[in-house]
């Protein structure tokens, strides 16, 4: 079941984008679309092992201070939600999170302007050296993984499943212009105007799905509806018959009732055979494919040395907390995927693993290189 906050969070989500991008700049400043990965069975806990638990408190005396951080609109559920329930163990500390996409938030964090930074990919070779030019150094961990999930309008009946063949006939650079109406898909379609929302460029989302479906990091038609606020992205397609969009499971998780995942076929019946439709079961067995991906949080290995920022990180990494991973929407990550990441942390391990790494790579074959 969800909790309270989440049942607030999924009402939030449904506010018009309006009023959502005017709460949400008030809200920033108290609480702001990757490589992939194709992980087995072993990388992630089961879906009994994700059941929500009471989260492990670990309260520090007289802890107190900000942790300031910012980035990937995917991975903000989950850390507003480890940061509603650190807070409540330790009040005296201010945990702000924004949601400035995952391009964004490396801009900021190599600025110095954050201690952590989300991403829904790992960081690229030109926002490494600008951190290298600030004179920060990160420490990199994965912290749960999610199921990238294409979504349309209730009403639209045909378009349930689709091959990725499809979705780079509608997504790819030549399309722009050129395919716009849903029987260009597939002549039993209808005569209706396709309409697409995807995410902004600064967007881990973004780079991710344009790699995995066009082949390309950054290769996108450009006319189509885009934004860094997955909620934009679900009131568009919410609201439009003959829309399809993408976003992270999470979005699709908490607004349901308003939109219908679509189940996607790549072509490899090495990954099984048929439409396979997102969701933790199906990212677990390795059959959602290209479509599964690692979630990362950055901290500045300098912050570190605050306690604040040190103690929020341990809460964060800490296994007993996954239940806010699956609460939030997301897939929590196995034990032993855990104590390898809690290991780059305590050894302050800086520096990216998976900087270049494409789609379908094996996450614990990364960690074990280290």
């Amino acid at each position: 079941m969800l909790s309270q906050r989440f049942k607030r969070f999924k009402q939030f989500k449904q506010f018009k984008p309006q009023i959502f991008f005017a709460i949400m700049v008030i809200v920033a400043v108290g609480i702001k679309a990757c490589a992939p990965a194709q992980p087995p069975a072993d990388q992630a806990a089961s879906p009994t092992d994700q059941a929500a638990q009471p989260p492990a408190e670990t309260p520090v005396a007289d802890l107190q201070g900000d942790v300031v951080i910012d980035g990937s609109s995917t991975v903000f559920p989950i850390t507003e939600a480890m940061a509603e329930e650190f807070q409540q163990a330790n009040p005296n500390v201010r945990v702000t999170v924004g949601t400035s996409g995952t391009g964004g938030g490396f801009e900021k964090f190599c600025a110095g302007e954050t201690a952590i930074a989300n991403a829904s990919r790992p960081i690229e070779a030109d926002e490494k050296a600008l951190c290298q030019n600030s004179g920060i150094e990160f420490v990199e961990l994965p912290v749960a993984f999610d199921a990238l999930t294409v979504v349309v309008h209730p009403d639209n009946t045909w378009a349930r499943e689709l091959t990725t063949a499809e979705l780079r006939q509608m997504w790819e650079p030549a399309a722009q212009g050129e395919i716009t109406n849903w029987n260009q898909i597939r002549p039993d379609f209808p005569d209706a105007p396709l309409s697409l929302f995807g995410p902004g460029t600064d967007s881990g989302t973004f780079d991710y799905f344009t790699e995995a479906v066009n082949g390309e990091e950054g290769a996108s038609r450009g006319d189509f509806t885009a934004s860094e606020d997955d909620n934009v992205l679900v009131q568009g397609v919410a609201e439009a018959e003959n829309a399809l969009g993408y976003f992270g499971l999470a979005y699709y998780e908490a607004n349901q009732d308003r939109l219908e995942r679509v189940a996607i076929d790549d072509g490899d019946n090495a990954n099984g055979t048929g439409f396979v439709l997102p969701s933790p079961e199906t990212v677990l067995d390795g059959t959602y494919q290209p479509l599964a991906r690692p979630l990362f949080v950055y901290v500045n290995a300098e912050k570190l040395d605050r306690p604040e920022v040190r103690a929020f990180v341990d809460f964060y990494l800490n296994p007993a907390n996954q239940g806010l991973v699956s609460e939030a929407g997301y897939i929590a990550m196995s034990e032993p995927i855990y104590q390898k990441v809690q290991a780059r942390l305590s050894e302050r391990t800086t520096g990216s693993l998976f900087e270049g790494v494409a789609v379908g790579v094996n996450l614990e074959e990364i960690l074990a290189s280290q």
